[in-house]
């Protein structure tokens, strides 16, 4: 039998269901850890989710059970859980996605088992303008992060001669993102093309390490960076949003000089971070990912 309970969240009554669940079965990590820390996180993390098309992943029976989806707002949401109409070329027609305005709406999502957050490179009142362009470095096996920083450097270097400010954050799984921001008037064609040539270029100068192709055969001890991402139809892990891994873990914004770190000391484990390592730096270090938001830049003319 589900177990309910109320919690009082800016003011309004939300109820909640089965908190002493354990939906981290190696860790011992509860749905009620998970409500907290989304309460806690939420002042840094709200505003990455703001009025962005929220793709949920569901995890009812916990990170080792089944998982799905949901792209369509449920039905049976609250009247305030804010939406966005959005068209699917995939599914040809018009798609109702939750938008994570506010901490009600968080701690709902999360009482639904949302354990991790994929966001659009849009917001809803300009769909087809990313705001941003990303890369996401995924190590093929035995490579790991530790090669993922090498290859974000690299990156970082060809972005800085092109005079764009990059900033890095661990995809709380195994691999590194590279995020470029926007916020100016560019398309998705711009970025996929300037990204993927950039992904290429890398493959052509360190072959032996970076691979641009998508087959998963290709990416044995390499890294791929994953250009793809900059599409409107694909999302994103958002940041600090937990993985549903077998520890609590979560995609954390990260220094240059912690990626030159962790490469210099060939550790992964100096990029790894608990929900309660995230909520620490934040303390200490604020909002790291505060100008992905802000910042305008411009893409280079051909």
């Amino acid at each position: 039998m589900s177990e309910k309970a109320q919690l009082v969240v800016e003011g309004k009554k939300l109820s909640v269901s089965n908190l002493d669940k354990v939906l981290y079965p190696k860790a011992g990590f509860t749905k009620g850890q998970v409500i907290d820390y989304y309460i806690r996180i939420a002042p840094v993390l709200l505003p990455h989710l703001k009025d962005r098309p929220l793709t949920m992943k569901r995890y009812p029976d916990g990170v080792e059970g089944e998982f799905f989806y949901e792209k369509n707002c449920p039905s049976h949401r609250p009247k305030w859980v804010k939406t966005a109409k959005v068209w699917s070329e995939g599914n040809q027609r018009t798609m109702d996605y939750c938008l994570a305005n506010d901490l009600l709406t968080l701690v709902w999502a999360a009482n639904l088992a949302d354990l991790e957050l994929h966001t659009s490179l849009s917001r809803k009142n300009n769909i087809e303008r990313p705001t941003m362009m990303v890369f996401d470095l995924d190590p093929g096996i035995p490579a790991d992060i530790v090669q993922c920083c090498q290859v974000g450097l690299w990156l970082r270097a060809l972005l800085t001669k092109m005079k764009l400010k990059s900033w890095a954050k661990t995809s709380g799984s195994k691999g590194l993102q590279v995020y470029v921001p926007l916020n100016s008037a560019v398309s998705y064609d711009a970025t996929k093309g300037l990204s993927r040539s950039l992904a290429q270029h890398l493959e052509h100068e360190h072959p032996d390490l970076v691979t641009s192709n998508m087959s998963k055969a290709m990416r044995k001890g390499k890294v791929f960076v994953d250009w793809s991402q900059n599409d409107e139809h694909k999302t994103t892990i958002c940041v600090y949003s937990l993985r549903a891994k077998d520890e609590p873990t979560v995609s954390t914004p990260v220094t240059w000089n912690e990626v030159e770190n962790c490469l210099k000391k060939q550790n992964a484990d100096i990029l790894k971070f608990r929900s309660d390592q995230a909520l620490d730096r934040v303390e200490r270090l604020g909002d790291l990912f505060d100008p992905v938001e802000k910042l305008k830049q411009k893409l280079p003319k051909k």
